[in-house]
């Protein structure tokens, strides 16, 4: 038996009597499900505190309160001039007074005659249940101004920029910089660190400048949408049409995360292929890849993860701008669209999303650490969150 053979049986020696530790069976199921289910409190505590804090924030702390009302008066005004050949021969104050119960009955309808104090706990209540409301200006393609229905709407193409701007850029930066791993010192390694700055840029400052260079003067992509106009009626045109319309968005998300990526997960493989049980299986003669699936990508996952997941929920943040330079149909141009229009459900309801599947991700990181590193259970079993 090599030393190879030998560091796996430790390996699994060690992991088993980590199991054993955390109480293999229903003990370390139970113990399993209870460091789970904390952890799925605590986040919906925080994503709570976190949406409450942001409808004090869109509402301004009800100062839009006074925005709305003055737009409020500004309508009446409009419908009472429209109205003015039949209130001819009305007084002064019995047009001041119909004109106050326009007011005050658009205030009924829109919820401004109760305290804003109260208002924020129903608005918080109304988002924990995920019932959104409805817009005030804003509506879907079909009429409705259901807030969860023009979120619904827009969310499978943010989704699908999303999903797929993560995958190409997860396993890009992980493939470059296991290649780049090997050639440390090298004209292409050094070239990457002169690069790493350039993601201090946001996605949407590449995404300009691929609009004007294959857009505007080669003509190879679209210039934004998400499907060419009139859509095609067949499937396959059609999914070929969102593809080339996918192509400058992903490409500008890439761009702006992708060099300090590789120099990140670069400098994770070089520190563990230092370790000397590495220099131990080369004496023995393994192979590249052996020790690289072995020795150095298995234990570097977990950082990885965790770095790849901060990444994209700065990306994600960034989405809004990103999505309107390229006339995006996804919530992050919905959010702009709202907040021009100070349409504060929308705004409201779009960030409420946003909230959950930053805690979503969050939790999906914990059950992947969980299942690399049983070390993660041990320690939440003596107090660690």
């Amino acid at each position: 038996m090599d030393r190879g053979d030998f560091s796996d049986a430790e390996a699994d020696r060690d992991k088993t009597k980590i199991v054993d530790e955390s109480g293999e069976g229903a003990a370390g199921w139970k113990r399993i499900g209870k460091y789970f289910s904390l952890r799925l409190v605590v986040l919906f505590l925080t994503a709570i505190v976190a949406v409450y804090i942001l409808i004090l924030v869109a509402n301004m702390g009800g100062a839009v309160d006074e925005i709305r009302e003055a737009q409020i008066r500004e309508q009446v005004g409009m419908q009472m001039r429209a109205m003015s050949d039949e209130m001819a021969d009305w007084s002064s104050e019995r047009r001041r007074e119909y004109e106050e119960s326009l007011v005050e009955q658009e205030r009924q309808r829109l919820g401004l005659d109760e305290p804003f104090i109260l208002r924020s706990f129903i608005y918080l209540r109304d988002a924990v249940t995920l019932d959104l409301g409805t817009a005030e200006q804003l509506t879907s393609d079909e009429g409705s101004r259901r807030v969860q229905l023009i979120i619904l709407e827009r969310l499978p193409p943010t989704l699908m920029l999303t999903a797929t701007s993560f995958i190409i850029l997860f396993f890009s930066s992980v493939f470059l910089a296991l290649i780049l791993s090997r050639k440390y010192g090298s004209i292409v390694d050094r070239l990457l660190i002169i690069l790493a700055p350039s993601s201090a840029a946001p996605s949407w400052f590449y995404g300009i400048f691929l609009i004007l260079i294959f857009a505007a003067l080669l003509g190879w992509f679209p210039w934004g949408g998400m499907v060419d106009a009139p859509p095609p009626e067949d499937t396959l045109p059609y999914a070929l049409s969102v593809m080339r319309h996918l192509v400058l968005p992903v490409g500008a998300w890439v761009l702006s995360a992708i060099f300090i990526n590789i120099y990140q997960y670069r400098t994770f493989f070089l520190i563990y292929s230092s370790e000397d049980y590495v220099e131990v299986g080369k004496a023995k003669g393994l192979t590249n890849r052996a020790l690289e699936r072995k020795y150095i990508l298995r234990p570097t996952i977990p950082p990885i993860l965790t770095n790849f997941m901060m990444t994209a929920i700065t990306l994600i943040m960034g989405n809004v701008i990103l999505e309107e330079v390229f006339n995006w149909p996804g919530l992050g141009r919905l959010i702009f669209q709202a907040i021009n229009l100070f349409d504060i459900p929308i705004v409201i309801g779009v960030n409420i999303i946003f909230a959950y599947l930053l805690a979503i991700t969050i939790f999906i990181l914990d059950i992947f650490y969980a299942l690399l590193d049983p070390r993660v259970r041990v320690g939440s079993d003596k107090g660690g969150m």
